[in-house]
């Protein structure tokens, strides 16, 4: 009898929440499998190894920037204005995704960092059409990563440094105009 799919996907969640709150070191199979609910069997079915949660990490993440690519490309307010606005959500899947990734990039998990560095590059590809030259999108670009991190900021109860509505149109406007 095959187990469902909604089992791998909790194991998948477990680990990839002990990436995030644990960090890489942490998230072993035995926690996985405690974290997910499961026996140590349980999580050697869907995934034979702490390499095979990672790969399978790194499929989801690749799943969520095709989802997160095709919403860009279909934005009503270009691909600039939807790639800004997201860089300051916080806590959803791609979000958890793109940190759990980092972890296991920071721990010296070489095929992590390459799939972070193509979801960069994906992502500028699909800018690189709506800005005028490299140092238009490199601005994009960086004022993304500047968004993202300042919005981290306040994620300890201190205040978050972005942007409210307003402020992020106007911004959005400037860059705009800056880069087209």
């Amino acid at each position: 009898m095959s187990r469902p799919p909604r089992a791998k996907e909790g194991v998948l969640d477990a680990y990839e929440r002990l990436l995030i709150e644990e960090g890489e070191r942490a998230a072993t199979l035995d926690a996985t499998a405690r974290a997910a609910g499961v026996s140590k069997g349980g999580l050697l079915y869907h995934y034979a190894s702490k390499e095979d949660l990672a790969t399978g990490l790194l499929a989801r993440l690749s799943d969520l920037v095709d989802a997160d690519l095709r919403r860009m490309t279909d934005a009503p307010d270009g691909a600039v204005s939807y790639y800004l606005r997201t860089s300051v959500t916080v806590d959803d899947p791609l979000d958890r995704a793109l940190i759990a990734t980092s972890r296991l990039a920071q721990g010296g998990h070489a095929p992590a960092s390459a799939a972070l560095n193509g979801v960069r590059r994906r992502w500028a590809a699909a800018i690189a059409p709506h800005v005028r030259d490299d140092a238009a999108l490199d601005l994009v670009m960086m004022l993304s990563d500047g968004l993202y991190f300042n919005n981290a900021l306040g994620s300890d109860g201190g205040e978050r440094l972005i942007p409210d509505e307003e402020r992020m149109q106007a911004l959005i406007a400037l860059v705009l105009r800056a880069t087209s």
